[in-house]
């Protein structure tokens, strides 16, 4: 059976822990099976990107990785 969260997609949230605390911004994805969010400019690293057609010179990309849902609450409008 499927865990129903109040946070959804579009939401804005506040971070609560970790680096990113105090931080308020909207939720980019919501992980139902392993209890995560993803959050716009939260939790951002770099990852080594190999060349392709469309990125030809490779390098570094920023991404976001995902937050548990416990380190953030919605914050109402």
């Amino acid at each position: 059976m499927a865990v129903k969260f109040k946070i959804k997609k579009g939401d804005k949230v506040k971070v609560i822990a970790g680096d990113d605390k105090g931080k308020i911004a909207e939720v980019l994805q919501v992980l139902p099976k392993t209890s995560q969010v993803v959050v716009a400019g939260c939790k951002v690293v770099k990852k080594a990107v190999k060349p392709t057609d469309k990125n030809p010179k490779g390098g570094f990309a920023s991404i976001e990785k995902p937050l548990h849902i416990s380190n953030v609450e919605k914050v109402e409008d």
